[in-house]
Order: structure tokens, then C-alpha cells, then sequence
């Protein structure tokens, strides 16, 4: 769900420019504004799309987090089991194992870098390519609607009932 909520600020943040934008460019002499809120996150959190994204995104990372979790359990049970054998070991043999023990820590460190980076890459470029299809929706029902502005409801304390976009921007994102 991490996923979600970064997507969910993000699509705010977008659909508050949208907004300010659209009622900048309003007729300034009808003095009313015709507003209109969606609830970003709901929509995010309550898409199967979303949902599967998410769990395509889950599978293809599963076998390299499935890996660096079995490496970081063998790297927990030599350091344990040189914990308990240390104070009998040579000294050679005890720099020998620690100077082990710290280079693969090293590498394990380097190998969940790179696996965190990867994964960050791949959540942007779907959150990119979600956020892009929500625009889009939210401007062409804002269009429709004849609609000035359009905010997050998150960041509305309140809005009449009939303003509130978000069943039908949900409804056409899950088209998609």
C-alpha cells in the first residue's frame, strides 16, 4: 500500500495545479466558481487496477527479496554461531572469520541498495503512468462538468454533496 499513499500525495499535488489552472483561467467577470473535489486516494486504494499493478510489480521483485531475505538470515546464523565460538577460536582464525563476516555484510548492504533502487524506479514509473491516466480522467470530467476547479478532497474541509467527483473519476480509471 505504500505504493498508494505516494500516489496518492503525488495525484493531490497534480490535481491542486490542475485546479489553480483551470480557475485562472475562468471567466473573472461571472464572479462564481463551479468547483468540484475527488477523493484521490480512494480511488487509488479502491482500483483493481491499482491492485494489480501492485501485485505484478510484488511478483517481479518477490525472487530477489526472497534471496537477499534468505541471505540475511545465513549472514545472522554465522554471526551467531561466531558469537558463540569466538572466544575459543585462534586469533587468526577469528580476524580471518570477522573480516569474512564484515565483507559479505558489506555486500549484502550493496545488494538491498541496488534492489531498493530498482524497486523505487519501477514504482515511479507505474505511479508516472497512473498519475498521467488520473489527470487526464480528472481534466476531461472537469471539462465535461463545466468544473473551474478541482482539489483533493483530502485538502477540503468541506464540499457540497454535489461536488464530489470521485465515483465517476473512479469508474472511468478503472476502464482504463
Amino acid at each position: 500500500m505504500k505504493i498508494v499513499k505516494q500516489i496518492g500525495v503525488v495525484v493531490g499535488a497534480l490535481a491542486l495545479a490542475f485546479g489553480v489552472n483551470a480557475s485562472q483561467a475562468a471567466d473573472a467577470t461571472t464572479g462564481s466558481l463551479k468547483v468540484a473535489v475527488v477523493n484521490v486516494q480512494q480511488v487509488l486504494q479502491q482500483s483493481p487496477r491499482v491492485a494489480d499493478l501492485s501485485k505484478k510489480l510484488e511478483g517481479q521483485f518477490k525472487g530477489r527479496q526472497t534471496k537477499i531475505n534468505d541471505e540475511q538470515k545465513d549472514l545472522q546464523a554465522r554471526v551467531d554461531k561466531f558469537n558463540k565460538e569466538s572466544p575459543t577460536m585462534n586469533d587468526k582464525d577469528r580476524s580471518a572469520t570477522e573480516k569474512q563476516l564484515s565483507t559479505d555484510r558489506a555486500a549484502l548492504v550493496k545488494e538491498v541498495v541496488a534492489y531498493q533502487q530498482d524497486l523505487q524506479k519501477e514504482q515511479n514509473k507505474i505511479m508516472q503512468g497512473l498519475l498521467g491516466d488520473l489527470n487526464g480522467i480528472v481534466s476531461t470530467i472537469a471539462k465535461a462538468q463545466s468544473y473551474a476547479l478541482v482539489l483533493d478532497s483530502q485538502a477540503v474541509i468541506f464540499a457540497a454533496d454535489g461536488t464530489d467527483i470521485t465515483k465517476d473519476v473512479a469508474s472511468q480509471f478503472n476502464k482504463k
